[in-house]
């Protein structure tokens, strides 16, 4: 069993008549597969080119920290799906054995992308909330630090669930292997009730009240990911939580795993598109040049907007909310 629950190297037997239901299920896995493969190139290519403009191109504050953590997430999570299309199309047995082998990182990767989300609308949500507090009592390196826990956390759970649960599942009891599937589920339950409190948080202090918060590109970008996230990686999620806690009733949702995956894959390619898009709004390309890291730097940008849309913002002296007074 797999956390991608997806139709790679599955063949149907036809009983009774239903010939026509399995090539219907065959040409629907081959559109997916394409348009798996297509998504999984773009986003590989947007993901890399964030991670080389944070981290070797541009100076990290507080929330640059956890987009930068948040992208490698997706990167991994897109490698595991561009492999697994590479084994449909082709088939080569090296690649297949490399995809068993790189079956726990999407487990991974997908935990990780949520806690990164999560902790960046946490934090954004506190920095609202609680400004003077935020930003005086704000230990320096807390992103760092909590990118660590983070990556480590999921790494442990990921081990659980792939390992513990399903390879070794003859050394435990069956009430043991429950007991991880319970963990990991608590701690997704977790994430989310994190991440749907604090986005609503910020939502409400952005549009409602008589102290509302002017709206910067990076309130824009976390909103929109938050989003994204809510209505293409959630499903993804609820769907493993159902294939782990009703294994009798697994075969009745397999039909729901090609929507599932292809948007967890459009999940992880938006991200990208999100920031570029952001960071380009409302922006005169015809009058200045506008470069991908100062389009990335505008798109982290808490401040508000300036007079001048074509107004260009110093290259490494944009104020973000992470920083120190």
């Amino acid at each position: 069993t797999n956390m991608t629950v997806t139709a790679w190297g599955t063949e149907l037997t036809p009983t009774n008549g239903s010939d026509q239901a399995l090539a219907k299920w065959n040409i629907a896995t081959l559109i997916q597969e394409v348009l798996v493969f297509t998504l999984a190139l773009v986003g590989l290519a947007g993901n890399a080119v964030v991670l080389w403009l944070l981290g070797f191109c541009m100076r990290r504050n507080a929330f640059s920290v956890y987009i930068l953590n948040l992208a490698g997430a997706d990167f991994l999570f897109l490698c595991y799906l561009f492999i697994q299309s590479l084994v449909y199309f082709f088939r080569f047995y090296f690649v297949s054995r490399v995809s068993i082998f790189l079956a726990p990182v999407s487990t991974f990767a997908y935990i990780s992308g949520l806690s990164f989300l999560s902790a960046i609308s946490t934090e954004r949500c506190l920095c609202v909330l609680w400004p003077i507090w935020y930003r005086c009592r704000r230990p320096r390196h807390l992103s760092t630090i909590m990118c660590a826990l983070l990556w480590a956390l999921s790494l442990l759970l990921s081990i659980l669930e792939k390992k513990f649960s399903w390879r070794l599942s003859h050394l435990f009891s069956p009430s043991v292997c429950r007991v991880f599937d319970f963990i990991i589920a608590a701690w997704l339950i977790l994430l989310f009730v994190l991440l749907s409190g604090s986005s609503l948080a910020l939502m409400t202090r952005l549009l409602c009240g008589s102290n509302r918060v002017p709206p910067t590109r990076l309130y824009m970008t976390v909103v929109i990911t938050v989003l994204v996230y809510l209505l293409c990686g959630l499903p993804f999620g609820i769907y493993w939580f159902i294939i782990f806690w009703i294994p009798n009733e697994s075969h009745t949702f397999f039909g729901l795993s090609i929507p599932v995956v292809l948007l967890s894959c459009v999940n992880s390619c938006a991200n990208p598109i999100i920031y570029f898009f952001v960071g380009s709004f409302r922006q005169r390309w015809w009058k200045q040049r506008h470069t991908l890291r100062l389009v990335l730097q505008r798109a982290l940008q808490d401040t508000p907007e300036v007079d001048e849309p074509g107004e260009s913002l110093p290259g490494e002296t944009l104020a973000m909310s992470g920083g120190r007074l």
